[in-house]
């Protein structure tokens, strides 16, 4: 490996480059990290996060404490300084599904004219494969003497921190190997600090750590094994799904199914989860970006094009159920002036990402059927409201969303929501029917108190 750099940019501060920057300054590495929108770097520079995640906001704190992070929207301070610039910025779908790669293009021309020769460009954000050869000509055009490494991120949402300390693999191409190994050596710089920088943020060290493998490949390879390591799993949910429904008209219980198919280790037991589908800024982004990257070499993508039409379809399916479930038919106005409680809006617990979350589709559904609908999320109220139906009232806490109603949707497995007393909500809400839409209760603990229970495939 070669020497490590003292110096890193990572250019845009959403949930990938926060995290980067913030596990590698409290590595001891001095980070600049940019962003150009001035109400995020306002926020950022007081020591806190403008988004939930556990971990983050302590390690913002204790890295501009000890001086080792930078917030700032300035190139022309944080690039010439830096030996490894991480490109982080957002690369949101267009109307056709395609990857945007406006902002991957506009980061590598301004970082251009700044890098000093020799300068790693490592590309963390998640771009079609191809997308490197383009942004080497860039740097070519410019005249700036740039190695280019792809280093997709694998982190998940709701555990940023705990994958970026504990990784089990990283992935590195480039047709430079000195400068994959370059950045490489970040990593095992991570790996060896991971128990000091998980103390500050106030995360327990797994009981397993797993022994990482440091993967280098071409550079193609290494664009292509985020999403097509994404889709897989989104595949995996979308098949539970999948079989959920015929779980449903069968008499199974899809739980018990995938709990048995999950045993057979070539298959694994992760993932394969009934409900209401997947969202986020991840999945349905980089499936969509598949599809729309394959047709562009002339390949078709007919199971994941399939995979995204079920995975659409579970919050309405849910929806559908649930009227069923209250002797009604779909679209027949069953919900018609109901009071209903959803707990929960963002797109999985731990988070307070709305983006695609299936319970703010539930949410809205059930008001556009005509239900009085009361939500609550316990990180992610302010996030929602700009995608929620405006007949939608935002309660204060679980107690307030459930008092008197007809039928509670318990749309994200938060952990305060798993644990509720179920015979003091049946007491507060009088409520007919629970909607269990991630199959995380069991439906003996829920009739018990006299609520009826439904979840997804399990009859």
């Amino acid at each position: 490996m070669t020497d490590q750099p003292t110096t890193i940019t990572v250019l845009g501060c959403g949930y990938v480059g926060v995290t980067t920057a913030v596990v590698l300054a409290n590595c001891g590495f001095q980070v600049y990290a940019i962003e150009p929108l001035p109400a995020r770097l306002d926020i950022l520079k007081t020591g806190r996060s403008f988004f939930y995640e556990a971990g983050v906001d302590p390690l913002i704190k204790h890295a501009l404490e000890t001086d080792t992070i930078t917030f700032t929207d300035s190139y022309e301070e944080a690039i010439p300084k830096s030996s490894i610039v991480f490109c982080c910025v957002g690369t949101p779908d267009n109307a056709d599904g395609s990857s945007n790669l406006t902002y991957v293009f506009e980061a590598a021309e301004h970082a251009a004219k700044l890098m000093k020769p020799g300068t790693v460009f490592a590309q963390k954000s998640t771009v079609p494969v191809g997308t490197g050869a383009r942004v080497e000509q860039t740097f070519a055009k410019a005249g700036a003497a740039v190695r280019y490494v792809s280093n997709p991120e694998f982190l998940a949402e709701s555990s940023a921190i705990k994958d970026t300390l504990w990784f089990d693999r990283i992935v590195t191409g480039s047709e430079d190997k000195a400068a994959a190994e370059q950045v490489l050596a970040l990593y095992e710089t991570i790996e060896q600090q991971a128990a000091n920088v998980a103390k500050i943020a106030g995360i327990a060290t797994p009981a397993q750590v797993p022994q990482p493998e440091y993967i280098f490949t071409a550079r193609n390879s290494a664009e292509l094994i985020k999403v097509s390591a994404n889709t897989l799993l989104a595949l995996k949910i979308t098949f539970a799904n999948s079989i959920a429904k015929l779980a449903d008209k069968a008499g199974a219980d899809v739980t018990e199914v995938m709990a048995g198919v999950g045993a057979d280790r070539r298959i694994g037991r992760a993932f394969l989860n009934a409900g209401r589908g997947y969202g986020g800024g991840c999945f349905p982004k980089d499936v969509s970006g598949l599809i729309r990257s394959a047709e562009d070499y002339g390949v078709d993508m007919e199971i994941v094009e399939a995979m995204s039409e079920v995975n659409a379809s579970m919050p309405h399916y849910i929806v559908n159920k649930a009227e069923e479930a209250l002797g009604g038919m779909p679209g027949n106005d069953t919900f018609k002036n109901k009071k209903v409680a959803v707990l929960g809006l963002s797109f999985k617990a731990g988070t307070s990402d709305v983006r695609r979350s299936p319970a703010i589709v539930i949410a809205n559904t059930l008001a556009e059927q005509g239900a009085f609908v009361r939500a609550f999320d316990p990180a992610a109220m302010e996030e929602a409201k700009s995608d929620l139906d405006e007949r939608i009232i935002l309660t204060e806490d679980i107690t307030a969303t459930v008092q008197d109603v007809d039928v509670i949707f318990v749309a994200t497995d938060w952990p305060e929501f798993i644990t509720m007393d179920m015979a003091q909500i049946a007491e507060l809400s009088k409520a007919k029917l629970f909607v269990d839409c991630m199959n995380r209760f069991g439906g003996i603990e829920i009739t018990a108190t006299g609520i009826k229970y439904i979840g997804v495939g399990k009859s």
